[in-house]
């Protein structure tokens, strides 16, 4: 019983540090996409006024 319990919580740990890692690879991936649209309408915005 006492290897049930220990293999439950092992199983909980693990699945919620993959959940973290694959919410951060997301976040980072809506970042990476934030930055590049920022700084594409911040280009083309300063080449417009000049």
């Amino acid at each position: 019983m006492g290897i049930v319990v220990l293999l439950l919580i092992l199983a909980l740990v693990f699945g919620g540090i993959g959940l973290f890692v694959e919410g951060l690879k997301w976040l980072l991936i809506i970042g990476l996409v934030l930055l590049v649209v920022g700084a594409f309408t911040g280009y083309r915005g300063r080449g417009a006024r000049v």
